[in-house]
């Protein structure tokens, strides 16, 4: 190790020299690191870390690292002129073989970080931590076309503390728009007052999040949504506060704020909590958020820095800040004429990456004339066919009567065919997507009572079958038939024709007991297991005894 060069990285580093410091007072400690779990603790991007460690020198063990009891001594000495090093400090708990602290220079920068709002509340809850650390264990792996970096069990907890000291939470909604983190969870755990609805794309954390809560004894609402296409209707206008991990893109940030202030119900009440972070090295990236930030409007009640940890997103110190935002008087109007600009393109990576060049629909397919185009086709493609945005397709019933209908999938919002399929009550659509579906049985499964589904490579055709000749099956083809309208409603109405002797009241009663999670969604913003489990819950409200 080069004394001269530490000396001089810390000299070139300025006034964020303490990051750097904080990594030599841990490595100080003696224990083995690995990279890793450095950045993590330091909140310092891996390029960050790297650069010091080539200086440093360290001894090596595969994938860790550690100081030499005599480097130890050299860089001590270094930082002892270091004046914020006054009192020793308990050795990082990350660190595996600590040794006794050196009372003075840069062992005390150890535990020395950005202030914790929360943190002196964490040891309180020992058993959540423990409990959170299985269930993130447990979910479904991160999907990198989705930006997904899991954050850390304590992290998912210190959220639903922070909530808990700085909000009232009995009674409150909270809209978490997207819930890869299991935050959800975290909030029911220790604050069982508050209404949970997730809202998230991916159909595995939303069977993940159902199950588990189920498990645990509480209930949080899951919707679908692609944010592209929209919040679902369900959780517009709902929330008290929202919280969102959304993709580091200033389109992905600005896109997840807008949506999550949409789900407010009083906007200038109610808060956003965002969780965004960005490389030491990259303020300009962190200033094109921002400004996506300004651009609705939004006011910073408080940003607590590095405040999230993650396993991953090295490249930003494995840390992001947490946004407390508060929409004014200007944010809804701002979020209105905005909120559909900002395209498929919001994520880092993958078919959707803001990068990506927007795929194309290409020609149409001869012999096949439909009424209506959905998607983004060109406009060369049947000039004169009406069209639709896919957004507009799932918000509202299309109000031309059709028999054949094109749909163009670009790459990337697969997840929203079922519902785009269910938007219509055409006798054909086909479908353009842009690779072979990957599992048409469990597509086909849940849409079976209204479409029979053949695929020929990109192509997929969905026609129209003929009503189920039994009970269930005439009730669910009722039900799935009308997917814009609220399923409780629908349901009610076809149980009622299907069983007279029942009131309305009774109706709601034996649906609420056959599918508690029916109330207030439409079909197309049930999960895709609670569209499996329509069929199941239809026939037992059929079979249901009639409540006293």
């Amino acid at each position: 190790m080069e004394r001269e060069g530490v000396a001089g990285l810390l000299a070139g580093a300025g006034v964020d020299a303490r990051r750097h410091r904080r990594a030599l007072a841990l490595l100080c400690e003696g224990g083995w690191w690995t990279l890793a779990d450095l950045v993590r603790a330091t909140a310092t991007s891996r390029r960050g870390v790297e650069a010091l460690l080539r200086v440093v020198s360290p001894e090596r063990s595969g994938e860790r690292f550690r100081l030499a009891p005599e480097q130890i001594r050299d860089l001590r000495a270094l930082l002892d002129d270091d004046p914020a090093a006054a009192t020793p400090v308990a050795p990082h708990p990350a660190a595996a073989t600590p040794v006794v602290p050196h009372p003075g220079a840069g062992s005390s920068l150890a535990g020395l970080g950005p202030a914790d709002p929360v943190g002196h509340l964490l040891p309180g809850y020992g058993q959540v931590v423990e409990r959170l650390e299985k269930l993130v264990a447990g979910a479904p792996r991160g999907r990198h076309v989705l930006d997904h970096v899991a954050a850390t069990p304590e992290t998912v907890v210190r959220r639903a503390l922070l909530l808990g000291a700085r909000f009232w939470l009995p009674g409150a909604r909270l809209l978490c728009v997207g819930d890869h983190d299991l935050t959800s969870l975290a909030v029911k755990m220790i604050h069982p007052g508050t209404e949970v609805t997730v809202a998230d794309v991916d159909e595995r954390i939303l069977a993940y999040i159902d199950e588990q809560a189920q498990a645990l004894g509480f209930t949080v609402r899951t919707l679908w949504a692609d944010l592209r296409l929209g919040l679902p209707p369900a959780a517009r206008g709902q929330a008290d506060l929202a919280l969102t991990d959304p993709p580091y893109t200033p389109e992905g940030v600005g896109l997840f704020v807008a949506r999550a202030v949409e789900g407010l119900r009083e906007p200038e009440e109610g808060r956003v909590l965002l969780a965004y972070g960005a490389s030491e090295r990259t303020p300009m990236l962190a200033l094109k958020v921002q400004n996506s930030l300004h651009e609705l409007n939004l006011c910073y009640e408080a940003v607590y820095p590095d405040f999230n940890r993650y396993f991953g997103a090295e490249a930003i110190g494995s840390a992001a800040d947490l946004y407390i935002l508060r929409p004014t008087t200007k944010t809804r109007p701002a979020v209105a004429a905005r909120v559909d600009r900002y395209g498929t393109g919001i994520y880092t990576q993958g078919p959707q990456s803001v990068e990506s060049r927007p795929a194309a629909a290409g020609a149409a397919d001869p012999g096949f004339e439909p009424g209506v185009l959905v998607g983004d086709w060109p406009k060369d493609v049947l000039p004169g066919t009406p069209r639709a945005r896919l957004a507009t397709w799932l918000a509202k019933p299309y109000a031309a009567a059709h028999d054949r209908a094109a749909v163009f999938v670009p790459p990337g919002l697969e997840a929203a065919l079922p519902r785009l399929l269910l938007a219509t009550r055409a006798g054909h659509v086909r479908v353009r997507l842009a690779e072979p579906p990957r599992d048409l049985d469990a597509l086909a499964e849940p849409l079976s009572p209204v479409y029979r589904l053949t695929a020929g490579g990109a192509v997929l055709d969905a026609v129209r079958v003929d009503p189920p000749a039994d009970a269930t099956g005439r009730l669910l083809r009722a039900i799935l038939d009308n997917a814009h309208g609220k399923l409780a409603n629908t349901w009610r109405e076809g149980l009622i024709r299907a069983r007279p002797e029942l009131t309305k009241k009774q109706a709601r009663a034996v649906i609420g007991e056959a599918a508690p999670w029916a109330g207030e969604v439409t079909v197309l913003e049930l999960p895709l297991h609670r569209l499996r489990d329509l069929r199941p819950a239809v026939a037992a409200s059929l079979g249901a005894p009639v409540p006293a």
